[in-house]
């Protein structure tokens, strides 16, 4: 990659007018007093989990590029951005791979970057991954948009046509603030709970106390060593202590029920979810949940969690790797309907009813069930409808006056 990078990199000249990210005051140290950014949030399993979840989601859609044909749209098989983006985006990794890594950095960094290699043609050949925290992203003296990338130290310059950046939620349209930095304090509260629980089982779950006498002793350090390898640590734990020269302890910390800890812990969990949008039961909190919710749940993650990143990626790929000329009529769109389907029964039951009145074949739902089509020749593709559905005019009480009026008319001729 770094040969693309030197291949590539073009520098632009009279750099001003610098685009902000999230303030300073967003990073680095939380209330809790625990160091929170990007990375160090991932070893909290909440954060992990969510991020895991939704980058893993995505990812595993169908990455399709489409073209409109009258009020439909087929699939454009031979366009070199389908198989960039639904099989292969750079001799390094596959499509699942690249968007995996693009959610991660948006989760996180709040903000994608690929460096898009295009052939002479202007045709996307190839897309690479770059890493946020090494992106910067200013205006030239003309006020356009540049990227300045710095790799090992070098920086190198892209424009704007040579990055796919898709920015998360901002406030100046132009770049995503990070989740992690915007809810630091939530984060570093779960990390120093973690770290709590860890030092307190290190001690052998125990509070610590004060060993006391009433007379003296030569050497304290001495006695408190000797205390600590005796019934200190997770392997000690349950051990008899036995006190001599009248020494008596006494434990001054709180008890964890008093702490509520337990209790803290859960409900950061809770506010981690919050912050992705993530149901509690997908990262194995079922306190709230269950069998009756748990597929509500999932459908509202996927309306409204998983479909704004979805159509978020979708308008920036749309934007910035299709050609002038193929704008308005080439896009690309992720399946998502595969997320949506509930039980098998309540998928037959709707399946029945879309063929029943008309507006699926049998081939599209073997489809969508990835079953083999059946031939034209045995009716595979027809759309059909009941047979008993009739126009307005020739049901009931329509019809019968219809005839009345027609055999009337008849009549008055008759007569004439």
């Amino acid at each position: 990659m770094g040969n693309f990078l030197q291949k590539f990199f073009k520098a632009r000249d009279n750099p001003k007018d610098s685009v902000s990210s999230a303030p300073a005051f967003y990073m680095g140290q939380s209330v809790a007093g625990k160091l929170v950014n990007e990375r160090s949030s991932m070893q909290t399993t909440a954060v992990f989990a969510c991020v895991r979840i939704i980058a893993e989601t995505v990812a595993s859609l169908p990455l399709h590029t489409y073209k409109n044909v009258g009020d439909g749209k087929e699939k454009m098989v031979e366009h070199p951005l389908y198989r960039i983006l639904h099989d292969e985006p750079n001799p390094e990794m596959t499509s699942f791979t690249i968007r995996e890594t693009i959610m991660a950095h948006l989760l996180l960094w709040g903000n994608a970057y690929c460096q898009i290699i295009r052939n002479g043609r202007g045709d996307v050949i190839s897309l690479y991954p770059l890493l946020p925290d090494k992106m910067t992203v200013d205006r030239d003296n003309k006020g356009q948009l540049y990227y300045v990338y710095k790799k090992d130290g070098t920086p190198y310059y892209l424009g704007p046509d040579e990055v796919l950046h898709i920015p998360g939620l901002g406030f100046d349209g132009v770049m995503g603030y990070s989740p992690v930095a915007l809810a630091k304090n939530a984060i570093g509260l779960n990390i120093a709970a973690e770290e709590y629980g860890g030092r307190f089982f290190a001690n052998n779950a125990t509070p610590s106390g004060i060993l006391s006498t009433a007379g003296s002793i030569k050497d304290p350090t001495k006695v408190r060593d000797a205390w600590q390898s005796a019934y200190g640590g997770i392997g000690n734990s349950n051990k008899v202590a036995v006190l001599e020269d009248g020494l008596q302890y006494q434990p001054i910390s709180m008890p964890n029920s008093d702490a509520q800890f337990l209790e803290t812990r859960k409900f950061q969990i809770e506010e981690i979810c919050r912050i992705f949008q993530v149901p509690p039961h997908m990262v194995a909190d079922l306190s709230k949940s269950s069998f009756s919710n748990i597929e509500n749940q999932s459908i509202s993650f996927v309306v409204h969690t998983i479909r704004p990143w979805l159509v978020r990626i979708e308008q920036a790929m749309d934007r910035k790797l299709f050609k002038e000329s193929e704008k308005g009529q080439c896009f690309v769109s992720f399946n998502a309907s595969a997320l949506m389907r509930g039980d098998y029964k309540s998928r037959m039951d709707g399946y029945a009813i879309g063929i029943q009145n008309g507006f699926f074949s049998v081939n599209d739902v073997r489809r969508m069930e990835n079953l083999d089509p059946i031939s034209a020749e045995e009716g595979g593709d027809l759309y059909l409808t009941n047979g008993n559905m009739l126009p307005l005019k020739m049901a009931g009480a329509y019809a019968k006056k219809a005839l009345k009026e027609s055999e009337a008319g008849e009549d008055d001729g008759k007569t004439t």
